[in-house]
């Protein structure tokens, strides 16, 4: 009964991410610290959990090397975005490409596409670039390293959060990991067209 019940749990949390309204306010890193302000910075906004849980999703799908090099550049790219938006360089898109990272990245777990580990790495990269500069824009009068450390800490736990989803549907069957992909690329679409 209990394998059922968190079977069933596991299965509702991309449902229940669906029914929360996007949150465009985070946490005032001058009242909370910019250490807590940066790591519930990627939880406050339903777009960037379900991109970041899907990396995780995809990785283990892909197997092998790719299980910790896929999320890892994600993070490393990430911050690569992040100091562009703290230098002022401008890049185009970015919301339009945050959202289409979460369709995107569904859409390769639901498809349970499968790449070379290096293009995997490249292709979340280039998602990757995208949030790492919405993070840098919204930094606030927040101090950048440890704003910085705090989102880098808080992305990395999301990756973990898909990467054990996803092992564990596929010791279930991968259909369940598809589904969860499905639903985080209709996540996606509801967010751009809600």
């Amino acid at each position: 009964m209990s394998k059922r019940i968190s079977a069933a749990a596991l299965s509702a949390a991309p449902l229940l991410a669906l029914t929360t309204a996007p949150a465009f306010a985070h946490v005032d890193p001058l009242a909370h610290g910019a250490m807590a302000s940066g790591l519930l910075h990627p939880f406050s906004g339903t777009d960037h959990m379900l991109a970041m849980i899907a990396v995780g999703l995809w990785a283990a799908q892909l197997g092998g090397k790719a299980r910790f090099a896929v999320p890892a550049s994600f993070v490393m790219v990430m911050a690569v975005g992040f100091v562009l938006a703290l230098t002022g360089a401008s890049l185009p898109f970015v919301e339009p490409a945050i959202l289409a990272s979460v369709v995107g990245l569904g859409l390769l777990v639901a498809l349970a596409v499968k790449l070379p580990t290096i293009l995997g790495m490249v292709v979340v990269g280039a998602f990757a670039l995208f949030h790492g500069y919405a993070h840098g824009a919204e930094l606030g009068g927040a101090d950048a390293l440890t704003f910085g450390l705090g989102f880098v800490a808080a992305t990395a736990m999301l990756h973990a959060i898909g990467l054990g989803l996803g092992v564990w549907a596929s010791s279930r069957s991968a259909v369940i990991g598809r589904l969860l992909g499905a639903l985080t690329a209709v996540g996606g679409a509801a967010l751009m067209f809600g």
